[in-house]
């Protein structure tokens, strides 16, 4: 029957995987944005196919039954930062996977300035040193709301010194590694 905490899959595969121009892409996000596998940016490319999907339904449907749930479709968005209030569901067929990955915990932690690489972003969230309104969150690919951003802090005050202080001494080395 399979584990009823994960009742399917969050993700597809690529219909076409050997695609050249597409894998060079995708090892291009996996770099930036430091994700462990491709299924981590499988989950961004499903999480946006199904808001677009919902959004090209709703430009099919009749003016007045479509407003509410236009409404919700882009307050939703709203909410975790990718569209601003006054949007439409135009801005919501033109996002595009990075707009996703740049909403990461893991992203944000390092454009925060709390990690120096986008992979130390990712070691410091899953080693439990990263807390969103003080509660402890530990997963790389929770994806951030908009009124959580400026809580994002460490998890102890202590953790942020030690690693500023290793920074600083391999600077003071010249590791620049």
């Amino acid at each position: 029957m399979g584990d009823p905490k994960k009742p399917k899959k969050t993700y597809e595969r690529p219909r076409k995987p050997w695609v050249k121009d597409e894998i060079l892409l995708r090892n291009q996000l996996c770099e930036k944005y430091g994700l462990k596998n491709k299924k981590e940016l499988w989950k961004a490319e499903a999480f946006l196919r199904r808001k677009r999907k919902a959004a090209r339904q709703l430009l099919a449907m009749p003016l007045e039954s479509r407003l509410e749930r236009q409404k919700e479709l882009i307050e939703s968005l709203v909410r975790y930062g990718l569209l601003k209030k006054d949007s439409t569901l135009d801005d919501v067929l033109s996002l595009t996977v990075e707009d996703i990955l740049e909403r990461r915990l893991q992203t944000i932690v390092w454009r925060k300035g709390l990690a120096k690489t986008i992979k130390q972003a990712r070691q410091l969230v899953r080693h439990g040193h990263i807390a969103i309104n003080g509660k402890r969150v530990t997963a790389p690919g929770y994806l951030v709301k908009k009124k959580e951003e400026d809580s994002i802090t460490y998890f102890k005050p202590e953790i942020g010194e030690k690693i500023k202080a290793m920074v600083a001494s391999k600077e003071a080395k010249g590791g620049n590694k």
